[in-house]
């Protein structure tokens, strides 16, 4: 027993002497990111001295092997990077200064991890360099806290979700693995003034992150399969009906997704912050000139049914009440309509208009006012016809709203890609409705100018300031954001009513003014009627001088989910 005791110890000694530790400083010095490769590849992150948060493990699960498990370290490099960003539509900043200190580990086995140091945070990658496809069946991302924390968070119900869940506080010690999972963003109060924003970023041909509680103040990352068998499940979606037992088949050579983590003592530091843009892969379009942000008049959320003495036809969707919302937008100087659901005869058709409506009229009555069309659609319809792009923009439609996608998993992922690039292909601008958060393709293919994945004002009595508030510092703090802001009708919970065509909001008009300029989209939607707007000029007037793209965003005063009072710039002018 002595000897065998004996051996354990010798053993134990020989692990800790060949363990490695690395350290990796922020530019300021106030983060630093500190790398052990020992049997796994752990991390932890310090700021100001504290420790925040540490990485137990970090793995890259193939069929036949883990990259991080046993790792033998072959190489490692170091490098500072500062440069200067400037995005095609630039929502907080028209530059952006990319300043970090970079560690590139490289293993055996043709791998490599990079992380970044940051000022305002963290960042790690896998990379591979292999031949062969790889068969990707999980990564690993198993993270404790040293206390518990808060974090704020969506939970659905599974992999299935429009990312439009109420958000939730839950204690980190309290959270159990049979719990709900949470999507990402999500933010940590670590109640000592730090925060913690969660995301990801450049993903591509992979599958989007989940979190599960592990019951030991901690969490780990979990991922939707490969979808390999489909049915049918009605006119906007497919059900999934077979699964492959790994989560990517994807290329051997290739960056994997960016985990990042924004962490900061100041509040106001999250609303500035760019993670997503400066860890997204390049913009891929050598012509962006056409790319045009703006505002929009929408219809769904009101109804199409204008009223008032001078509504002299049946409102509806038809051709006059299209023809009277481009008229509103045009004395506004609004850039875009968009026609909801209701203007193709069938949304399992994009060809043939609705006759009531008449697209094409509408579209050429558009162009002679200077103003823009943008066309509702599934995705399953896309999908099953490619080719409107096409055909769309021969007809002269500006951009498409492409709905319903709710599911986060490799083939939608792709999805997205293949959508942003055959529309742009055709100058066609794209919004995701029924989506997952933005994670940086909207930089690569900068057509893509908003994402819902949010609990917007689509929700009615379902969407409330209390839960509005999270949003600049969490959902809106990873990229743009269609919540469809601008209801002229302001209710408080107790008589809530949501009656079209008077649609109302909870909470007060001067918030609902505040959120053009806190709130950031590059298509920034009026959702309400314009019968009310008309009424109600002098928010109308205000509301459309609110520019949708910012050369300089500062925020002044920030407490997450309590408040925010932010200063923007276009020009020469601030708002």
């Amino acid at each position: 027993m002595k000897r065998i005791a004996l051996f354990t110890l010798c053993f134990s000694l020989l692990t800790v002497l060949r363990a490695q530790t690395i350290s990796l400083d922020s530019p300021d010095g106030n983060i630093r990111l500190t790398v052990r490769i020992a049997d796994q590849i752990s991390y932890s992150v310090h700021c100001d001295g504290k420790e925040v948060l540490t990485a137990e493990k970090i793995a890259l699960r193939l069929a036949d092997e883990a990259l991080g498990e046993k790792p033998r370290l072959s190489s490692r490099k170091t490098c500072s990077v500062q440069e200067e960003l400037t995005p095609v539509v630039p929502l907080k900043f028209s530059t952006v200064t990319n300043h970090y200190n970079e560690l590139s580990l490289s293993f055996k086995g043709n791998y490599k991890i990079e992380f970044r140091a940051y000022d305002d945070g963290v960042a790690y990658r896998f990379i591979t360099d292999r031949k062969s496809p790889l068969y990707v069946t999980g990564e690993d991302l198993s993270v404790r806290f040293p206390a518990a924390y808060t974090a704020t968070l969506q939970q659905p119900g599974g992999f299935k979700t429009a990312y439009e869940e109420v958000y939730a506080q839950v204690a980190t010690n309290e959270w159990r693995p049979e719990d709900k999972m949470a999507i990402l963003p999500m933010l940590i109060d670590t109640h000592t003034d730090t925060k913690i924003l969660i995301s990801e970023s450049d993903l591509a041909d992979y599958p989007c992150m989940f979190f599960r509680g592990d019951g030991e103040n901690g969490m780990c990352s979990l991922f939707p399969s490969v979808p390999l068998e489909f049915g049918e499940d009605g006119d906007r979606s497919l059900k999934i009906v077979k699964e492959a037992d790994y989560i990517a088949e994807t290329s051997g050579k290739r960056g994997f997704p960016w985990r990042y983590f924004v962490i900061t003592t100041d509040d106001k530091q999250i609303i500035e912050n760019t993670m997503t843009y400066k860890l997204a892969a390049k913009n891929q379009l050598a012509d962006t000139s056409w790319i045009r942000p703006g505002q929009a008049s929408w219809e769904w959320w009101n109804g199409a049914t204008p009223y008032g003495p001078d509504v002299e036809f049946v409102s509806g969707f038809n051709l006059d009440t299209y023809k009277y919302f481009i008229d509103f937008a045009a004395k506004y100087g609004i850039e875009y309509i968009i026609m909801d659901e209701g203007w193709a005869l069938s949304t399992r058709d994009p060809y043939t208009p609705n006759p009531d409506v008449d697209v094409h009229e509408i579209i050429r009555y558009g162009k002679e006012k200077n103003m823009g069309v943008f066309l509702w659609l599934t995705w399953l319809t896309v999908e099953k016809n490619f080719e409107l792009f096409k055909t769309f923009e021969e007809w002269g439609v500006k951009g498409v709203k492409i709905d319903f996608m709710d599911k986060s998993d490799q083939w939608m992922v792709n999805y997205y890609e293949k959508v942003a690039r055959e529309a742009a292909k055709h100058h066609l601008l794209v919004d995701f409705h029924g989506s997952f958060k933005p994670a940086g393709l909207e930089y690569a293919y900068p057509n893509v100018i908003s994402y819902e994945g949010v609990r917007g004002m689509e929700q009615m009595g379902g969407c409330y300031p209390d839960n509005s508030l999270h949003l600049p510092f969490i959902r809106n703090a990873v990229g743009p954001m269609d919540y469809t802001p601008g209801a002229m009708i302001s209710m408080q919970p107790d008589v809530y009513r949501a009656d079209r065509p008077n649609s109302a909001s909870i909470g007060t008009r001067a918030y609902q003014l505040a959120l053009f300029v806190v709130f950031e989209s590059g298509l920034q939607m009026l959702a309400d009627n314009p019968t009310l707007y008309y009424r109600n000029a002098d928010c109308t007037e205000f509301i459309t001088r609110v520019p949708t793209t910012w050369d300089e965003t500062i925020a002044l005063e920030a407490d997450a989910g309590q408040y925010i009072i932010v200063a923007k710039r276009k020009g020469e002018n601030g708002s």
